[in-house]
């Protein structure tokens, strides 16, 4: 399945990766800019090439019978997500409970052009005290490109500014949603 993912990312699509998925068990993933359905089959692609499993969660209700047994086999992790719950909370008792756990997330929280990032990716991996890895999906260049895990600090502020530099620059699938 690498062989075939490698060929139709590299060969038939023509994009490069850039950098090495770094060697963490444990990890929140912002992935940016999320403008199309697209981005999930390149996702898709690139986690078959860097051989990591990579995670999602979604609302408890997908991983019901016919379904859920899919979306388990896919990485993803049932969540509650009603009103009465804290999302933050819950995925940090994910990543307590499992020994591997990269949970990849937009910032943007859509597909749609945003002015401000959603902020729970960040609590998250504060609370649950691991990394954040940057992955950005930039179609004008035909470039996927990761950076190195970077800890959030207790300057949010300087965090954002940081991870907005990361992908400055990057056009999406639909680039008038960037």
């Amino acid at each position: 399945m690498r062989l075939l993912s490698k060929f139709i990312f590299f060969k038939l699509m023509g994009w490069k990766l850039i950098g090495p998925f770094p060697e963490v068990k444990k990890c929140v993933v912002i992935v940016a800019p999320h403008t199309s359905w697209v981005d999930f089959f390149i996702g898709l692609l690139v986690r078959s090439i860097i051989k990591r499993e990579i995670n999602f969660i979604g609302k408890k209700s997908l991983f019901n019978p016919p379904f859920g047994w899919y979306f388990r086999w896919m990485g993803g992790a049932p969540i509650d997500r009603s009103r009465n719950s804290d999302t933050v909370v819950n995925t940090t008792k994910i990543f307590e409970q499992r020994d591997i756990f990269r949970l990849a997330l937009s910032p943007e929280g859509t597909r749609k052009k945003v002015t401000q990032w959603k902020t729970g990716f960040y609590y998250i991996a504060k609370q649950a005290k691991v990394p954040i890895i940057m992955v950005s999906f930039d179609y004008g260049k035909k470039e996927v490109k990761i950076s190195d895990p970077v800890f959030p600090t207790d300057s949010k502020e300087t965090d954002f500014k940081r991870y907005k530099e990361f992908f400055k620059g990057v056009v999406g699938k639909i680039p008038e949603y960037t």
